[in-house]
């Protein structure tokens, strides 16, 4: 304590910080819930004294729902042959992605806010685990909405129809 009534003590200050994100979070979400996009905002992870804690997996994707955000694409260096969550090996010139909460196997519509570009993937993998991107793509998925080189892009994702297996890029 420095003696002006402002200051306060180191482990006062932090948990007056954690409380306030908690707040700030909590607001958000039910803000989130109201007007009907909870999954898309409250599928968070975050930091708790024993460790991460990340919202549990759905087990099934409702008619509706729909996600805005960033992605990003994965796929060099050591992840090149390792086997993804759903056990498979990763494949950099398949159609896929890895998303923290959908069920393995969801076949997903996406589009590129950037370019117009969409393109259909199937969950394989789990993440992204990096800031507040929403979904990591293969490779041969960023090339196809044409984010290679910027590495990220806004993309706009919904749960595929059957109408949708064929990639499409505007002209």
């Amino acid at each position: 304590m420095t003696g002006y009534p402002d200051h306060r003590r180191g482990d006062e200050e932090a948990s007056h910080g954690a409380a306030r994100f908690v707040c700030s979070v909590v607001v958000t979400c039910l803000l989130f819930v109201a007007s009907g996009t909870e999954h898309a905002a409250c599928a968070t992870t975050h930091e708790h004294a024993r460790g991460v804690v990340r919202s549990p997996v759905m087990t099934s994707v409702p008619e509706n729902w729909h996600q805005h955000g960033m992605a990003s694409w994965y796929g060099t260096g050591g992840k090149m042959s390792r086997a993804t969550a759903s056990g498979e090996t990763f494949d950099p010139d398949a159609l896929t992605a890895a998303h923290p909460l959908l069920p393995l196997g969801t076949r997903l519509r996406v589009r590129s806010m950037r370019t117009g570009r969409s393109v259909v993937v199937r969950v394989n993998d789990r993440g992204p685990f990096h800031g507040h991107r929403i979904i990591d793509l293969s490779p041969e998925a960023a090339r196809q909405l044409g984010m290679l080189g910027a590495g990220t892009s806004p993309v706009a994702i919904e749960p595929a129809r059957p109408e949708d297996e064929v990639a499409s890029a505007p002209r």
